[in-house]
């Protein structure tokens, strides 16, 4: 579907057809494959359930003697090869379900269907961090929402501190790189949400983490050593004994001794065992995906410069992982009854708790920084589907030296886009800031956050609704939407200082700042809140910063004229003059001129 979105007089065309019609399309084509496999998985489940009846009634004729004992042997070949069949199309209908979620949340999200249906990290969220809330980066309908596929938590772990900060331009640049070669890789996203037996399961950063920071359980290396012994002479002599080489009286009196000296150590060190396969357990259940995800990336040769380091920081590390897996597998076998006497006699939960924290020991650091780069690689994979799937999507250019964000057409990321409205925005050092007048529901609110946000967006390494975007390196700062706490005993008005307190240290910190601040000190009189604003707005243009604030309140508009600011005025306002409620949302110059108050109370039914 095309879309023109018209800002300041001119068209701008946002062609989304060409990423629908192929989404569309692979989710057509899953559809027709789920369907036949699904005949295929059932036909095979058919012949199975027949044959194992044919083998059951033959069975029961052989053992009455009415047929040759050899013929229940004949359904076994047909048995065997449809088990394989039936597992074999078990998985495949299970992938081709999966990825036909996965496509179906593409198409929503492309539709701009996608709040409530996606993860909201609302886990992540900070109350006192100086733009989350304010912006809308985390909850239902967030921007973490609209960008995040990551397949596990370690990924929206990562996500979302991409959103939270903004680091050098390096690094900036060196990631836009990178989503640039992911964006057109849907085979890989593909094969990130396959990762895993089945879709629930998960690979978690606090798991991992916890596990590596239980208390160590090292054990002597000469327990190890005699243990494996004692283990392998213990299982040469029972072998002996099912083979009828050695008497099993031999037997017995041979290892009595080992399987003594096995149940003195077991008894020796079972807190220490106790205490690894408790701090373990959850590790155990999350090991295959973080597995899976390793080896997709130790396969893949990527050009970018931030990719390959990913890649190299991952290299080899699939087998230790793979390892420590068959580690768990071996130790959740330990209470089968077809398994624990074998256990108990060969000291195997012994063996593998002391085999655990060998690995923990040898590869933890290691594991650490495995984590860290699967996670990256699953933020950066996140932002280029968002590349993907916003063909319109510009990326920004960044300038170093003072603070500027310059931006063209420049529209919020959140809202669809045939109700998007953008607009020119210049911040730099001769306009510092800008004092947006304008009545409530004008649009000004949503203009400072499409400011934020493209912002985050920008710091990311994620392109920008915008048809050009130039900033430097800032910290952003916003007070759009502080709220009261009676649990913490601070107002609103007391929030909003603390934010605009934290505003100004941040920008004291020689570090540059966009602040974005919405009906600054609401709570007072017209007169004080006059004063008191133009001494914030002066403290943080003395520092470089820049940024802007909206206002319905029109004494504020003379800080714009104040000497020394580089300050201007702009509006919001209605379409025309012959509704004041009929808005345009578009920035223009000057200050409002528009009353709205009998329309308001019209709204509120009150007849005027």
């Amino acid at each position: 579907m095309g879309v023109t979105v018209i800002f300041g007089g001119t068209k701008f065309q946002m062609n989304i057809e060409p990423v629908l019609m192929e989404y569309e399309a692979r989710l057509q084509e899953l559809q027709a494959s789920w369907a036949q496999v699904r005949l295929q998985h059932t036909a095979a489940a058919t012949v199975l359930l027949i044959a194992i009846a044919l083998l059951l009634t033959l069975g029961f004729g052989a053992v009455r003697q009415r047929i040759p004992l050899w013929w229940p042997s004949l359904p076994l070949p047909i048995a065997a090869a449809s088990a394989r069949r039936y597992r074999r199309y078990r998985v495949s209908r299970s992938r081709t379900w999966r990825l036909m979620r996965f496509y179906g949340r593409a198409i929503q999200r492309v539709k701009g269907m996608w709040p409530g249906q996606g993860y909201t990290g609302a886990e992540f969220d900070d109350p006192d961090h100086l733009y989350s809330r304010d912006l809308g980066i985390f909850g239902e309908g967030s921007l973490f929402e609209l960008l995040c596929v990551a397949r596990t938590a370690i990924g929206r772990r990562s996500l979302a501190k991409c959103l939270l900060s903004a680091p050098a331009v390096d690094e900036i640049l060196a990631r836009q790189e990178a989503v640039r070669e992911l964006e057109e890789r849907t085979d890989i996203r593909e094969d990130v949400q396959l990762l895993g037996q089945f879709e629930f399961s998960e690979s978690k950063w606090e798991t991992f983490d916890e596990w590596l920071n239980s208390p160590p359980a090292p054990f002597p290396r000469s327990v190890r050593v005699v243990a494996a012994i004692t283990s392998t002479v213990v299982a040469g002599i029972v072998l002996a004994g099912l083979t009828g080489v050695l008497p099993w009286m031999r037997v017995v009196i041979w290892i009595s001794p080992l399987v003594l000296f096995h149940a003195v150590v077991g008894l020796i060190w079972r807190g220490r065992v106790l205490g690894t396969i408790s701090s373990a357990g959850s590790v155990s259940v999350e090991t295959r995906v973080l597995r899976e995800g390793l080896a997709l990336l130790e396969g893949q040769r990527f050009q970018s410069a931030k990719l390959r380091q990913i890649a190299e920081r991952v290299h080899n590390s699939s087998k230790p992982v793979r390892k420590l897996e068959r580690l768990f597998e071996l130790l959740d076998q330990r209470d089968k009854d077809w398994f624990n006497f074998a256990f108990a006699l060969l000291l195997g939960k012994t063996q593998l708790s002391m085999a655990i924290e060998h690995w923990r020991i040898q590869h933890g650091a290691a594991l650490r920084d495995w984590l860290d780069a699967w996670g990256a690689f699953e933020a950066l994979n996140a932002l280029a589907n968002y590349a993907r799937e916003n063909r319109d999507a510009r990326f920004p250019e960044f300038s170093d030296g003072t603070a500027r964000l310059e931006a063209v057409a420049i529209g919020h990321p959140l809202l669809p886009n045939d109700t998007c409205v953008r607009n020119d925005v210049t911040l730099n050092q001769a306009t510092r800031f800008y004092i947006i007048s304008g009545s409530n529901m004008s649009g000004k609110s949503t203009l400072l956050r499409a400011i934020g946000l493209n912002a985050v967006l920008a710091f990311a390494g994620a392109p920008v609704r915008a048809q050009t975007l130039r900033l430097s390196q800032m910290a952003v700062c916003a007070s759009l939407s502080v709220v009261d706490s009676v649990l913490n005993g601070k107002s609103k008005f007391l929030a909003e200082v603390e934010r605009l307190r934290q505003t100004i240290r941040s920008a004291a910190n020689q570090n540059p700042v966009l602040f974005l601040i919405d009906e600054i000190f609401g709570g007072t009189n017209s007169r004080d809140r006059r004063v008191a604003a133009e001494a914030v707005v002066r403290t943080l243009v003395s520092t470089g910063a820049v940024g802007a604030i909206s206002t319905h309140d029109m004494s504020l508009t003379e800080i714009a004229d104040s000497a020394g600011l580089c300050g201007a005025n702009v509006h919001m306002g209605a379409r025309d003059g012959s509704d004041p409620m009929n808005f345009d949302y578009r920035l223009k110059p000057g200050i409002t001129r528009e009353t709205n108050a009998l329309a308001i109370a019209r709204m509120a039914g009150v007849s005027v």
